[in-house]
């Protein structure tokens, strides 16, 4: 049970949360939104390589139970054909919004993108969620205390019948994306080719940071074949596998006034749908 000044406290601090420009009123006309604004609400949120910002504080921070499990629920999913690696990297650290995703610790996206798999594929009601999560809230109500978690499932369910892909099953013995070697045909690319990384739309999903897009590189390697990242996050089963490359780049190239030596470089992978000739 919670008071009116509870409920109030905790309205006072969402409100706080703001996702819009300062200088625009929540939810704002079409006149007020030019293209650069636009485009700046519409990038993906995982994608903050480059964004200047204060340094971070490095700690070698040991997990914790609760990341642990997380770690190994998520890895049992994708084992039993629930989901594929590309969908919870999506889910938890995508789909969330802006807010979430750098208010919420690392592991915390993860369980989140658990509890949307399991709803959206018809795994668990909403309902039935929010009930067991009041039921072990009140479980362990003053805290664990030293007290392990226990799991108090009310019975087992039939997984005869559930809707599993297929990737969890022709990539057993194989890997991934070994799976895919020899389906995506000739490489366009070789070593030693110097490539442009294409300005395509970032929408929903990608995997190739914006502060290589425009940038001219060189291929370092030629990787391995796998559909890529915006085809395999659906799950698309018609989805064709590409070659993805090792590209290489001056950070001259790549940092405005970067002051660093002339040899300073940088490599990232990118699939060929990405990449054109800089010839």
């Amino acid at each position: 049970m919670s008071t009116a000044a509870e409920r109030a406290a905790r309205l006072e601090l969402v409100a706080r949360l703001k996702s819009s420009y300062p200088e625009l009123p929540d939810a704002p006309t079409p006149d007020l939104i030019d293209h650069d604004r636009f485009y700046a609400y519409m990038k993906t949120v995982h994608d903050v390589g480059g964004e200047p910002d204060a340094p971070m504080k490095y700690e070698n921070k040991q997990y914790e139970v609760w990341e642990h499990n997380t770690y190994v629920i998520c890895e049992v999913l994708a084992w039993r054909g629930i989901w594929l690696s590309e969908e919870r990297r999506r889910m938890g650290n995508v789909d969330v919004g802006r807010a979430i995703y750098l208010g919420i610790p690392y592991y915390g996206r993860w369980l989140l993108a658990v509890a949307r798999v399991l709803v959206e594929k018809h795994h668990i009601g909403l309902g039935e969620l929010s009930e067991r999560m009041v039921e072990v809230a009140q479980r362990y109500e003053g805290g664990l205390d030293g007290k392990p978690i226990e799991a108090q499932p009310k019975f087992e369910g039939d997984g005869s019948q559930v809707r599993r892909n297929q990737h969890h099953l022709h990539a057993v013995g194989k890997g991934d994306p070994q799976v895919y070697a020899g389906q995506a045909g000739e490489p366009k690319f070789r070593v030693g080719d110097a490539v442009v990384v294409r300005e395509l739309p970032a929408l929903l999903y990608t995997r190739t940071p914006e502060y290589v897009r425009g940038a001219t590189g060189e291929i370092a390697s030629v990787a391995y074949e796998s559909p890529a990242p915006e085809d395999e996050t659906w799950d698309r089963p018609d989805a064709k596998p590409e070659w993805f490359y090792v590209v290489q780049f001056n950070l001259s190239e790549l940092w405005d006034g970067y002051t660093g030596t002339t040899s300073d470089s940088l490599r990232t992978e990118i699939p060929e749908r990405w990449l054109q000739s800089a010839e």
